[in-house]
Order: structure tokens, then C-alpha cells, then sequence
């Protein structure tokens, strides 16, 4: 009856602290790792897409032309 008791102690959580700390780093990994690719992949969508099309009024620009 000790031998189940105490083989369900070292399969538990809070008591065997080497399989959960090991848990625990790997989760902690996965969470890192997936927030940084979700924000790289937000980044990469709302990227610059280049120079827009502007029209400019022609007494606003360098050389200004008037009518």
C-alpha cells in the first residue's frame, strides 16, 4: 500500500519538483517563443508598403506654380 502512495507522490506535480521545473522552463519557452513570432508575424502585416500615390497641389510643392 506505500509502494502506490509513494509511486503517485513522485508522479505528482508539487511534489517532485525536477519533472516540474522541467515542465515549467518548456512552457515558459513555448510562451516566449510563440510571442515573439506572433508579434514578428503582426509586424510583417502591417508593414510599410511603400511610397502611396500622392497628389500634391501645385502651389505647395518645391517650385510652386501659381495660376
Amino acid at each position: 500500500m506505500s509502494h502506490e502512495t509513494n509511486e503517485s507522490t513522485e508522479k505528482d506535480f508539487t511534489k517532485n519538483w525536477v519533472n516540474s521545473s522541467r515542465f515549467l522552463f518548456y512552457l515558459q519557452v513555448f510562451c516566449i517563443l510563440a510571442f515573439v513570432l506572433g508579434g514578428c508575424y503582426r509586424l510583417y502585416n502591417q508593414r510599410y508598403k511603400g511610397k502611396p500615390d500622392v497628389e500634391v497641389q501645385k502651389s505647395s510643392q518645391y517650385k510652386p506654380e501659381y495660376k
